[in-house]
């Protein structure tokens, strides 16, 4: 075996071949009017990540400075880890029955049958 030649190995299509670029744009499409919270439609998720259970619950169409003070109330109430992305407040921990409470005191409101 010669070390002067490298091994040239293509993988892939050729655009040009009837293939198609798909662009994806970053993040979720999230339409930026804010809302009261008596105008929203909550509902809730539930994913596992690293073995443990995180509870989404979204859209929320607040500003980010009220998101943000909203999730910190709501965790110091809770005790438990969570974060604002891409308009879900994200929960450790399975708590759908405690958040559900805690937001419909501030005004939110569900979808139906979540």
């Amino acid at each position: 075996m010669s070390r002067g030649k490298k091994l040239d190995l293509f993988i892939g299509a050729d655009i040009g071949d009837g293939w198609a670029e798909v662009q994806i744009s970053p993040g979720s499409k999230i339409s930026n009017e804010i809302l009261e919270p008596s105008k929203h439609q909550l509902y809730f998720s539930k994913e596992k990540r690293r073995g443990k259970t995180v509870t989404l619950v979204g859209v929320f169409r607040l500003s980010d400075k009220d998101a943000k003070e909203i999730l910190k109330k709501l965790k110091k109430k809770l005790g438990c880890g969570g974060a604002f992305k891409d308009g879900f407040m994200e929960f450790q921990g399975d708590i759908k029955d405690s958040l559900r409470e805690y937001l419909t005191e501030n005004g939110f409101t569900f979808k139906p049958k979540h």
